[in-house]
C-alpha cells in the first residue's frame, strides 16, 4: 500500500506537534527531497511553515550568493585564469532584489521571492525572511561581518530565535557561524564581490573572519545529547528544532576547545 503524500495541511501539523509556535521567529534550512512529495512543492511547505508561525511570527532563510566572488578561488568548477578578469569586470553587481540564492535549497530560494520578504544587504551571505520582524531582522549586515556580530545572525540570536533543520543536518546550521567570531583570535581571510555603491557598480575587497564549517557535524552530534531540542518526522524529513542562542553558546565553547586556530 502507497502511503499518502504530505500536504501543507500534514506538514502544518507536523511542524506544531514538533513544537513550533505561532509568533515563533524561526530560521530555517531545509531539503525538499527530504521532506518527500507535496503537491504545490516548495510552495506548499512555505505556507505550511507560514500557516504555524502566524502573523506575529517570522520565516527566516539563508540566500547566499557565493557565486558573486573572485574566479581565482573558484574550483567547483574552476574557470581559466584568462577569464578571471574578465569575470571581475563583469560580474552583475549583488542586488537584494533580484540576485538569485545558490545552493541552499528551493524552500529559501522561494522565501527570497515571498510576497513581502526583506533580505539583508550583503553580497555573499545575505538572509532572507518573512513575516513581523523581516525589516527589523534583516536591517543590519556589515560587509566585513558575513554571519557575526554586524550580521542578522546576531540579530536572530537577541530575538531568541529557534533553528529548524527540515530534513538536513547539523553540518549546514548556519547559526554555528557565529560562534566562528567569539573564538579567541580567529584567522581572518579576503573576500572580493560586485556590489553596488554611490558611485554605480565597484568590484571591492574586504577582510572578515575566516568561517569552516567541516566541522559542524561534530560540533551538531556534541551539541545533540545537551541541547532544549525536539526531534520528529515532518513529511519524510527527519527534523530537529532548537534555541539559536543556545546552540551559538554550545558552539563558542565547543570550537574554542576542539578547534585550533594556527
Amino acid at each position: 500500500m502507497t502511503s499518502l503524500p504530505a500536504t501543507r495541511a500534514s506538514l502544518a501539523a507536523d511542524l506544531a506537534e514538533l513544537g513550533l509556535s505561532s509568533g515563533d521567529t524561526v530560521l530555517v534550512h531545509s531539503s525538499m527531497r527530504a521532506i518527500g512529495w507535496v503537491p504545490g512543492g516548495p510552495v506548499a511547505v512555505v505556507q505550511a511553515l507560514l500557516d504555524v508561525l502566524g502573523p506575529d511570527g517570522t520565516l527566516v532563510v539563508p540566500a547566499q550568493t557565493v557565486g558573486n566572488s573572485d574566479p581565482k578561488h573558484w574550483s567547483r568548477p574552476p574557470v581559466p585564469e584568462a577569464w578571471w578578469p574578465a569575470v571581475r569586470e563583469h560580474m552583475p553587481a549583488f542586488d537584494p532584489a533580484i540576485t538569485p540564492s545558490r545552493g541552499l535549497g528551493a524552500v529559501a530560494e522561494l522565501v527570497r521571492t515571498w510576497p513581502g520578504a526583506v533580505r539583508s544587504n550583503h553580497p555573499h551571505t545575505s538572509f532572507a525572511a518573512v513575516g513581523a520582524r523581516a525589516a527589523a531582522l534583516m536591517a543590519r549586515h556589515d560587509l566585513e561581518s558575513q554571519l557575526g556580530e554586524g550580521s542578522p545572525l546576531r540579530a536572530l540570536e537577541e530575538a531568541n530565535a529557534r533553528v529548524l533543520l527540515l530534513g538536513v543536518g547539523f553540518d549546514v546550521c548556519t547559526a554555528f557561524h557565529l560562534a566562528e567570531y567569539r573564538v579567541p583570535s580567529p584567522t581572518t581571510t579576503q573576500h572580493s564581490a560586485a556590489v553596488l555603491t554611490g558611485n554605480g557598480r565597484e568590484w571591492i575587497t574586504y577582510t572578515d573572519t575566516d568561517t569552516d564549517s567541516d566541522d559542524f557535524g561534530k560540533l551538531g552530534a556534541a551539541y545533540e545529547p545537551t541541547a532544549t531540542s525536539a526531534r520528529a518526522q515532518v513529511g519524510s524529513a527527519d527534523t530537529r528544532l532548537f534555541p539559536l542562542p543556545e546552540a551559538v553558546a554550545f558552539a563558542t565553547e565547543w570550537l574554542g576547545a576542539n578547534r585550533h586556530h594556527q
